[in-house]
C-alpha cells in the first residue's frame, strides 16, 4: 500500500491510501471546527439534514435510487471528535472501478453525487426545508438522551466531562439536546455557510486510482471548498492533573457499579516520541487479554466483571474503565492502582512485554485491512497535523519499545479523576 497525501489550498488537504487488496475504493470528505458547546448541536445536526435530499435528490427514497445506481454505492454522513475538533464528514463507500460492468468508472459519478449532496442541498425558500430539520432534530435529540442507557459508555462519558472540565474536549460532540431541538432552519442555514466558509477540509481516497485522478475529481466535484482557509485546530494537553485527585460519586438505578478512573500521560500524544512506548505500556497495562487489569484484577482477583484501559492518542488521557459489584469499589480501585504501580517499578516479564507488543502490532496491522480505519487514521493524522505513512513506521517503532521505555511510559502516567456509578439504595464502597 502506498500513502500519499498533497496539499489542495491552505487549509484544504487531500490523503491517499492507494492500494489494490480491496473490491471497494472509499471517498470522504471531512469539514473540521474546534470543538466548541455553542456549536455543537448544528455542527451534528448538519450532516443529517444534509442527508435528507439534494436539488436533484430531493428525498431519501431517490437518494437512495442514486447510490442503487451505482453499484448499491453506501453514502452517509457521521460526526467525529478528534482530540478538541469536531469532524462533520461524509464516506461513500462505492465498487472499484475494475469491478465495475465494462470498467466504466464509479469513482467520478460517486465523487459528483457526495459534492450535491453536501454543496446542493435540498431547500425550501432558500434555507434548509423545516420538515427535514425538525425530523433530524428530534432524532438527534433522542441520539443524545440515549447515551445514558449505556451505562459502561456513560461512566467514560462523565469521567470525561468532570476530568476535562473547562477544556472543551469535556464538550459533547453532539451538543445538547434542548438546542437539537431548537434549532430553526434559518439559524440552522447560517451555521451551514459559517461551517463551509470556515472549516479546515480533509478529502480522503482508499482505492486503485491515481492521485492525478483522484485529485482531479475531487476539485472538479468540490470546487467551493478548494480555497484558502485559516484553520486552528489545536487540542489542549494536560502533562499533569491541575490538583488533587477528585472523585465524583453518582447513584442511578443500576444494579452493578461502573468504576472510571482517568489519567493524563505526562503529555505523551501520537507525535510525541514516547508514544509506541506508551501504546506497549497500554497493551501490558488493560488494553489487551493479557493485560493486568484482565489477568489479574479481573481473573485473579475477581474484583471487576470487565476491567481495560484505554487512550485517547490526542488528547494525552489514559482511561480505565470496570464493572464492579457495589461493596468492592476500593478494592477494585486499590488493584487497578497497584497493578499500575507494578509496572511503573518494571515488575513484567519479557513475555508480558512481548506479548503486550504483539497484541499492538497485530492491532495496528489489522487497521490496515479494513477501509473505514485506514481512513480514520489517514483523516485524524491530517486533521491534527500528522503526516501520514500507512502505519509502517509506528509498527516498527512499536517492536523496538523495550521494557525500560514501557516503565518510563508508566511513570509519567498520573491519576487525575475517579469516576463511581453505584445503586440508588446506597453509595456502597463510596
Amino acid at each position: 500500500m502506498q500513502q500519499e497525501w498533497k496539499r489542495l489550498a491552505e487549509g484544504v488537504e487531500l490523503g491517499i491510501s492507494r492500494t489494490d487488496k480491496f473490491k471497494t475504493g472509499l471517498l470522504s470528505v471531512t469539514l473540521t471546527v474546534p470543538l466548541r458547546r455553542e456549536t455543537a448541536a448544528a455542527g451534528a445536526l448538519i450532516p443529517n439534514v444534509l442527508y435528507r435530499g439534494s436539488r436533484s435528490c430531493p428525498d431519501i427514497e431517490r437518494l437512495s435510487a442514486a447510490t442503487d445506481a451505482l453499484y448499491g454505492a453506501s453514502l452517509g454522513p457521521a460526526v467525529r471528535q478528534r482530540g478538541e475538533s469536531q469532524c462533520v464528514s461524509f464516506l461513500c463507500s462505492v465498487i472499484d472501478d475494475c469491478y465495475a460492468l465494462d470498467g466504466a468508472a464509479v469513482l467520478e459519478p460517486a465523487a459528483a453525487l457526495m459534492g450535491e449532496v453536501l454543496l446542493d442541498p435540498a431547500t425550501q425558500g432558500g434555507i434548509f426545508r423545516a420538515d427535514y430539520v425538525k425530523g433530524e432534530g428530534a432524532n438527534l435529540a433522542d441520539r443524545i438522551r440515549a447515551r445514558i442507557n449505556d451505562k459502561r459508555g456513560w461512566a467514560i462519558f462523565r469521567l470525561v466531562q468532570e476530568m476535562c472540565s473547562g477544556e472543551a474536549y469535556a464538550v459533547d460532540k453532539l451538543g445538547e439536546a434542548d438546542e437539537a431541538l431548537a434549532m430553526t432552519p434559518e439559524g440552522l442555514w447560517s451555521d451551514y455557510q459559517n461551517l463551509l466558509s470556515h472549516a479546515g477540509v480533509t478529502f480522503y481516497y482508499g482505492g486503485s486510482a491515481q492521485l492525478e485522478r483522484v485529485e482531479e475529481t475531487v476539485r472538479r466535484c468540490f470546487a467551493p471548498l478548494i480555497t484558502a482557509r485559516t484553520v486552528r485546530t489545536q487540542c489542549q494537553v494536560l502533562a499533569a492533573p491541575r490538583g488533587a485527585v477528585r472523585t465524583v460519586t453518582e447513584d442511578m438505578d443500576v444494579t452493578q457499579g461502573k468504576l472510571a478512573m482517568g489519567f493524563r500521560t505526562g503529555g505523551i500524544t501520537e507525535g510525541s516520541p514516547d508514544y509506541p512506548a506508551l501504546l506497549v505500556l497500554n497493551a501490558l497495562y488493560g488494553g489487551s487479554a493479557n493485560s493486568r487489569l484482565f489477568l489479574t484484577v479481573r481473573e485473579k482477583l475477581s474484583l471487576c466483571y470487565y476491567a481495560s484501559s484505554m487512550l485517547d492518542k490526542l488528547k494525552g488521557l489514559m482511561v480505565v474503565s470496570s464493572g464492579v459489584e457495589f461493596q468492592d469499589f476500593d478494592r477494585a480501585q486499590e488493584a487497578i492502582l497497584a497493578q499500575l504501580d507494578e509496572l511503573r517499578a518494571g515488575r513484567f516479564t519479557q513475555e508480558e512485554l512481548n506479548a503486550a507488543v504483539r497484541s499492538v502490532v497485530s492491532s495496528l496491522r489489522g487497521r490496515r485491512d479494513s477501509q473505514s480505519m485506514l481512513e480514520d487514521d489517514c483523516v485524524t493524522k491530517l486533521v491534527c497535523g500528522l503526516r501520514p505513512d500507512g502505519g509502517g513506521e509506528l509498527i516498527r517503532a512499536v517492536e523496538r519499545v523495550t521494557a525500560e521505555q514501557a516503565a518510563e511510559a508508566a511513570k509519567k502516567i498520573q491519576l487525575d479523576t475517579i469516576y463511581r456509578l453505584t445503586g440508588k439504595e446506597g453509595a456502597h464502597g463510596g
